[in-house]
């Protein structure tokens, strides 16, 4: 029986473990990423390690997501994370040369090898055929030290791509689709691996925009072969020498399958507040639109902005539009200005920001009340730009672009001659590292720079024998990690200041919880399907463990939420019968009794709420390693406790 692509690339780093779907592995990891909102917390955690270097192949530290600097708070923890690079054996990406993903992608992926990132749209990397993963900081710096990455053994659905994009239908409609027939949990437990003879007909920054936004179906990755497109993309950045041929075997087996024909595709875009809203731009009706922002790491590379500049050039933005664009990293600013693609943009009223995140994060550019933004994001979770009010389209950036000129919701299909999107992709691109600082050749020399916004994150005590608590916020489905730990341009700024960040703590489901839990000392919250969708960022744990939660209980979990809760020591448990979620009410005393002999060994026990006089089964679906993880009370005191061992 023929393996696919995904399952060989695992089965070559593997550790221990088998791959059978479901069970736990351990594969080692080549190469770490983080970025400066999720990495301060992850080198403090390495710090508590007490490994002097790295003993990855390659780890590189980006400064991309906290750049707004209205205070000392940002530029603080910059200084600390060049610093503690310098010290440990990691290379920085310093403000400025980019978003993490586009500059990995272009200086630094390498096919066939696994990466593990702190940030969610770590999968990007699929986009040249690597094992790509995003997940939480603790889990990156155990990896940085040397550790295994443990995951469930993902199933593998093959997403056969058929015939070719029509002029205006962009690499965005197709992972639009994929999340249509899909949804934003429809990839838990799964990669996602893309083949067929459309694949060829892709660009790799078309690839990567399709694994970076696979992130939004919740899949554990995404991949594409490595291929003779791979091949002539590293050479034009010069790296031929890490181009690896690499794709399933002609019988490979999968347990599922999707076939999409591209020719069929038309534009789309996904409508608030949810990146699986999506319908055909031809099916809505007339959408005013205040804002359009094109950028971010799903659709800010080379190829994305010079198709957006040919739309603009010679023409100029509706009068009630505000036209943002991020350029995904320095590499892309540079070609864009010295061609003239920059200046056709700038002329046609666009706002050139930075190469950074930006409003995708919500730092900066929020909208204005109750105002339509076009963006080209991954995400348009509720209140993420920063406006509660506002109603956020993600789209293509041909479509964003045509938006822009005529004011209304318009794809690219409008335009009078569709020729000028047949842009292709430059024989070499300009590079200069000049912006990555290597390492220091004396690490015993340098002092690693603290400012007093950096705080002692919680660490939990060992799993106490009876758990008796409030379920103190009763939540529905889909809660994202924006809602459990906000991440706005007031916020970012406390990455690395848990006991701040936790006064926010769920405050948009409801702002009295922090008080609320704080007065109790403890609590469990329950909380509907798919709880922790979204970003990896581990504070999303740390700060529930801050305010004393310790247990969730949901009637499912998304794959790096549930993972860094029980990192932090705090039991993800899930609903065996759903109808118990709606008998369980706000504010009811659930009590577990035994909790230690249950974790170490029970899958499905019992739990009583103790205000209504019944009890419910729930269940812990977790390894047997992560039964001590939980029992010790979070995986840094389990690696402690285990050093040497």
């Amino acid at each position: 029986m023929g393996k696919c692509l995904a399952y060989k690339i695992l089965e070559n780093h593997l550790v221990s473990g088998e791959m059978i779907p479901g069970s736990e592995i351990a594969i080692t990891i080549d190469y770490t990423l983080t970025q400066d909102s999720t990495g301060t917390m992850a080198y403090l955690q390495f710090e508590a390690m007490d490994i002097d270097r790295v003993k990855t192949k390659k780890s590189v530290a980006y400064i991309d997501h906290n750049t707004l600097q209205s205070g000392f708070e940002n530029a603080d923890d910059h200084n600390y994370i060049m610093s503690v690079a310098k010290k440990h054996g990691i290379y920085a990406s310093r403000p400025g040369n980019g978003i993490c993903h586009q500059v990995n992608l272009e200086r630094f992926g390498v096919p066939g090898a696994t990466l593990l990132g702190s940030d969610s749209h770590t999968p990007t990397g699929g986009g040249i055929g690597m094992i790509a993963i995003g997940a939480g900081g603790l889990d990156v710096a155990v990896a940085m030290g040397g550790g295994a990455y443990y995951l469930n053994c993902p199933r593998f659905v093959n997403v056969e791509l058929q015939g070719k994009l029509n002029p205006g239908v962009s690499a965005k409609d197709v992972i639009l689709e994929v999340l249509r027939l899909l949804t934003v949990k429809g990839g838990v437990g799964k990669i996602i691996e893309y083949t067929g003879e459309g694949v060829a007909t892709l660009s790799v920054p078309e690839r990567a925009t399709i694994t970076n936004m696979g992130a939004e179906l919740g899949a554990t990755t995404s991949i594409f072969p490595s291929d003779e497109v791979t091949r002539t993309f590293l050479a034009a950045q010069g790296r031929e020498a890490d181009f690896t041929p690499l794709a399933p075997d002609a019988d490979a087996q999968y347990d599922e399958h999707v076939v999409i024909d591209l020719g069929t595709l038309k534009p789309m875009t996904a409508m608030p507040h949810s990146p699986d809203n999506v319908k055909t731009i031809d099916e809505l009706p007339p959408v005013k639109v205040d804002q359009v922002c094109i950028g971010s790491c799903t659709n800010a590379s080379y190829l994305d902005l010079m198709r957006v500049a040919a739309i603009l050039k010679g023409k100029t933005i509706s009068p009630h539009v505000s036209l943002t664009i991020s350029p995904g990293s320095k590499q892309v600013m540079n070609m864009l200005a010295k061609n003239g693609a920059l200046a056709d943009m700038i002329d046609a009223g666009a706002r050139i920001l930075e190469c950074a995140c930006g409003p995708c994060i919500g730092m900066g550019q929020s909208p204005a009340t109750d105002a339509v933004s076009v963006r080209t994001f991954n995400r348009n979770f509720f209140g993420r730009s920063g406006t509660k009010s506002a109603s956020v389209y993600l789209v293509s950036p041909e479509t964003a672009a045509v938006t822009a000129l005529y004011g209304y919701l318009t794809d690219a299909t409008a335009l009078d001659d569709l020729s000028v999107l047949d842009i292709d992709m430059p024989e070499k691109f300009e590079v200069n590292d000049n912006m990555v600082a290597p390492p220091a050749e004396f690490p015993a020399a340098v002092e690693v720079v603290r400012g007093p916004n950096i705080k002692q994150f919680p660490i939990n005590e060992e799993l106490p024998d009876t758990i008796e608590a409030k379920a103190l916020l009763k939540m529905e489905d889909n809660i994202t990690t924006d809602h459990i730990m906000p991440s706005n341009a007031s916020l970012l700024p406390y990455r690395s200041n848990v006991p701040h960040l936790a006064n926010y703590c769920l405050a948009p489901v409801d702002e009295t919880f922090p008080a609320r839990a704080k007065q109790e000392g403890k609590s469990i919250l329950i909380a509907g399907d798919n709880y922790g969708q979204g970003s990896s960022r581990e504070h999303a744990a740390l700060a529930p463990l801050q305010l004393g939660v310790k247990a969730v209980i949901a009637k499912s979990f998304a794959r790096i939420h549930a993972a860094n809760l029980i990192n932090s020591g705090i039991l993800p448990l899930t609903f065996v019968n759903a109808e118990d979620y709606d008998a369980v009410g706000q504010d009811d005393v659930l009590r577990i009794e035994g909790v230690q002999d249950k974790v170490a060994e029970k899958d499905v026990f019992e739990v009583e709420d103790v205000t209504k006089g019944f009890t419910f089964d729930v269940r812990l679906d977790v390894s047997p390693r992560l039964r001590k993880v939980l029992l010790a009370g979070g995986l840094l005191n389990y690696t402690k406790k285990n050093a040497g061992k």
